[in-house]
Order: structure tokens, then C-alpha cells, then sequence
């Protein structure tokens, strides 16, 4: 009995060595020591540099110089201009697109699907890019640069 005891309060003395206070969450994720920033070292009587933070970046408006023109150019002036079977709604210029878009159905028109009535280009749909691009500069405002 003497012996067992013994072996009993050795074995037990072994396993509490080998046991500490970490947890689970201690031994499944490492620690990483913190890192410590020094100040740069400035001259006495020189500014130190400001601090810049970066600032996120606004979204970037689309105008129709930039997005638009290029695709009413590829997909339009073939018949919207003078001389051509469209030459009663050119659309050649900033005016005429922006007066286009807000008053003449524009975007509706580009969006409809093809075999539809009324779709332009008559060719066929655009694609659907160039209807979000233009879609979109309709929503920044139709500006012109």
C-alpha cells in the first residue's frame, strides 16, 4: 500500500510540475512583444515634421469629357449629327448630350433591351458598361470637366 501511495504522490507531483497557469486561449495564440516607436532625434530649435495622415480618397466623379464623350462618340454621332438620318437630335456637343439625357429619354432609350421599340443605338444595345458609365455621370450631375 506504502508503495502505491508513493508512486501515486510522484506521479501526481510529476503532472502538477508540467502544468501552469496558462490557458488554452494562452497557448493557441501566440503574443507578440509590443513595438516601441522611438521619436526621431530633431536639432534643438528645429521644427519636428508634422504627423500626416493619409485621407481616404474620395470617390472620382465621372464627367463627360472624361467618360462620356468617347462613348457617345462611338455609339451616337453616326446618325446623331448634321446630315445624318438623326441630324434633328445631334449630339455633338456637352449641351446636346446633357439636354439629351435630362429632357429627350436618353438613358431610358439606352437601356432598353434589343428588339425593343425605341432602343438606340439602333444597331443594338451597348454594352452595359457603357450604359453604367453614362448612367453614372447622369448621377455625379452631368458635369463637362
Amino acid at each position: 500500500m506504502m508503495k502505491k501511495t508513493l508512486a501515486l504522490t510522484i506521479l501526481f507531483a510529476a503532472f502538477a510540475s508540467c502544468s501552469s497557469s496558462d490557458t488554452y486561449e494562452d497557448i493557441e495564440t501566440p503574443t507578440t512583444p509590443p513595438v516601441v516607436v522611438t521619436p526621431p532625434v530633431t536639432n534643438p530649435g528645429t521644427e519636428t515634421p508634422p504627423v500626416v495622415t493619409p485621407t481616404p480618397t474620395e470617390p472620382v466623379a465621372t464627367t463627360y469629357t472624361a467618360n462620356a464623350k468617347s462613348i457617345i462618340d462611338a455609339n451616337c454621332i453616326g446618325c446623331h449629327q448634321s446630315g445624318r438620318s438623326a441630324s434633328f437630335r445631334p449630339l455633338t456637343t456637352y449641351a446636346q448630350v446633357k439636354e439629351a439625357v435630362e429632357n429627350a429619354g436618353l438613358l431610358n432609350r439606352i437601356q432598353l433591351q434589343s428588339g425593343q421599340q425605341g432602343i438606340m443605338p439602333q444597331a443594338g444595345r451597348m454594352s452595359q458598361t457603357n450604359i453604367d458609365v453614362l448612367v453614372k455621370w447622369n448621377t455625379d450631375g452631368l458635369k463637362e470637366n
